[in-house]
């Protein structure tokens, strides 16, 4: 039962990934509002992968990724890069410093599932 960390500012955001997840079965999704949020989630629970968008308030995604990284405990975990910033540019900072993948916004539902079973099956 994979669980998957959705790291995420915008409730809209969540809403749409969420309802894509529930496409694989028995995933479980846990919410975060930005970096932070995510990595008092990361230390209480397990989880196997993580999506996150790079532009949020108090610590962005690519912020956390480094983090992400940077810890023994956490760096095998796949990160995925979910974001309306499609420029080559961050595209490539994102994979530079760990993100496993880039998705960009609009995401398409098929893509994102296609995407996180490549990293949990």
């Amino acid at each position: 039962m994979p669980t998957i960390l959705v790291v995420e500012d915008s409730a809209t955001m969540r809403q749409l990934i969420g309802f894509a997840l529930k496409r694989i079965p028995e995933a479980r999704m846990i919410e975060s509002t930005d970096g932070v949020d995510a990595l008092k989630k990361l230390s209480t629970e397990k989880i196997d992968i993580i999506l996150a968008d790079i532009n949020m308030p108090v610590m962005d995604g690519l912020k956390l990724v480094s983090l992400v990284r940077g810890n023994p405990v956490y760096k095998n975990i796949p990160v995925i890069i979910i974001t309306t910033e499609g420029a080559e540019e961050d595209k490539k900072k994102a994979l530079a410093i760990g993100a496993n993948a880039y998705l960009p916004k609009p995401i398409q539902t098929q893509d994102l599932i296609k995407l996180v079973n490549s990293f949990i099956s």
